[in-house]
């Protein structure tokens, strides 16, 4: 081994090996916060269009666009900043996705009509799908491999704020006495606070080690990881990007190899699985919430929103992140499709339950808790660690596009399904597609706690391990 390669080696070695640092903790926070941004700006839409069903009334088909068109946009936005952060580097293009982000909320908020607001939506949802790769990328590359789950669950952990704060904000406003129309405004514009405060740390965060190795910039690479570690300053540079490696190349190098098809397909299954579940149900709970208690307020209903947020869900986040790297990714998620299916199948099948209403919220409550404790945190950690260096980004944009695509049609599809068929129609359909998720996840995925990127990306001889059940 030259000496290049043996001190590049023991770079690798120390940060796969090292305890959590403050930088892990601040890398950590500063990806957050994007999550936080984007689970507000996406779920905060349910509550702004039960306000806009008074004043626009619009049909249940443009109902279904406004929901779930930043969705759509999000896929475009994950493969896009998702190849790029590969070609240019993590840090060239960091922090631009909440620029655009921010860009879209505001104009949000100005819409004259509705179907201006369903353009805008795409403009936010391509900043919203921009975050998912290069985030989730720089927190594993970054990470310990004893703690990487668990630091990588955080990142997306975010999301929980983002939960409390939308529901809570919007009581507030509806109880001020502000006019309707000030009120989904303000609601819409907000998201783009969060965006613009995390803008500038995010483009003066250093560059990944592993990207920077990856390239032959090995100097900067041991100057970044002693950075990442605590043990020296600086290492904020750019780095160079990638070079002979075209857009579309770039995409058929993670199908070439059967392995990392297999796991690129596996990946972007479950999460389009899990997402047409969890979007549809969330995004269309103020929906939900008022098919059981039609005679409700929207204020009850909102802050019932919360209730079920705060209560079931949130937990759900920190329990995955606490046991992600001592059960495993895969057991979680096949334990989180499991319960989900139960709950959904609950909610279809039990005669009159949509008419009591707290063994509903309970029942409601344990679906969330089994997301966020399940499929929700994994299909997110997953492909940050499933793909070779050169094609991490772009390998967790194409998953978390096909995650997007899922939101899509489960957002877009939930509304027509409760006004034609009641609960019984959307859950069942909820119910069925996360069986399919157990499926995949047993046949598809491996299990990655406790190795490191650099071995997970090494090709295994034989052609038939890639479809294998592996052992949770």
């Amino acid at each position: 081994m030259s000496d290049v390669a043996a001190i590049s080696a023991d770079m690798l070695l120390r940060m796969d090996d090292s305890k959590i640092t403050k930088q892990h903790w601040k890398i950590m926070f500063i990806s957050g916060t994007g999550f936080f941004t984007d689970a507000y700006d996406l779920f905060i839409i349910g509550v702004v269009m039960s306000i806009l069903k008074d004043e626009w009334h619009p049909s249940a088909a443009a109902v279904g666009l406004v929901t779930s068109t930043a969705l759509l946009a999000a896929a475009f936005g994950a493969v896009i900043f998702g190849r790029v952060a590969d070609m240019m580097g993590r840090k060239r293009i960091y922090g631009y996705e909440v620029l655009v982000l921010a860009v879209g909320a505001i104009a949000s908020a100005c819409s004259p009509n509705i179907w201006w607001l369903i353009g805008f939506r795409v403009i936010l949802g391509i900043g919203i799908g921009g975050d998912y790769p290069v985030s989730a990328t720089l927190m594993s590359e970054c990470s310990g491999k004893k703690s990487r789950g668990m630091m990588v669950s955080l990142v997306f952990a975010m999301q929980a704020a983002g939960l409390i704060v939308g529901p809570l904000f919007a009581a507030a406003l509806l109880k001020s006495g502000l006019s309707h129309d000030l009120v989904w405004r303000l609601l819409l514009a907000f998201g783009a606070v969060p965006a613009m405060a995390v803008f500038r740390l995010r483009r003066h965060m250093a560059e990944s080690p592993r990207y920077l190795l990856a390239t032959g910039q090995h100097e900067d690479a041991h100057a970044a990881s002693g950075h990442v570690l605590g043990e020296g300053h600086g290492a904020a540079r750019n780095g160079k990007p990638r070079k002979n490696m075209s857009f579309a190349e770039g995409l058929l190098a993670l199908i070439r190899r059967r392995d990392l098809r297999v796991r690129l397909i596996g990946a972007s299954a479950a999460w389009f699985l899990m997402d047409f579940a969890y979007y549809g149900n969330t995004v269309s709970s103020p929906l939900v919430i008022h098919a059981v208690a039609p005679n409700e307020n929207l204020i009850t209903e909102t802050l019932t929103q919360l209730a079920i947020f705060a209560i079931a869900a949130v937990p759900g986040y920190f329990v995955a992140a606490a046991m992600m790297d001592r059960i495993g990714r895969k057991t979680i998620q096949i334990l989180g499709f499991a319960m989900m299916a139960l709950s959904f199948a609950a909610i279809a099948l039990i005669p009159g339950i949509e008419t009591l209403i707290y063994p509903f919220l309970i029942v409601y409550g344990i679906s969330y808790f089994f997301t966020e404790f399940g499929p929700n945190a994994t299909t997110f950690v997953y492909p940050a660690e499933l793909f070779p260096v050169e094609g991490r980004t772009t390998g967790h944009g194409i998953a978390s596009a096909a995650g997007k695509l899922g939101g899509f049609f489960g957002v877009f599809s939930f509304p027509i399904l409760l006004n034609s068929g009641g609960l019984v129609a959307a859950e069942s359909i909820a119910a069925c597609v996360s069986v399919l998720g157990i499926l995949v996840t047993v046949f598809m995925l491996p299990e990655t706690k406790g190795k490191s990127l650099e071995e997970l990306s090494v090709k295994k001889a034989g052609p038939e391990h890639a479809l294998a059940p592996s052992t949770p």
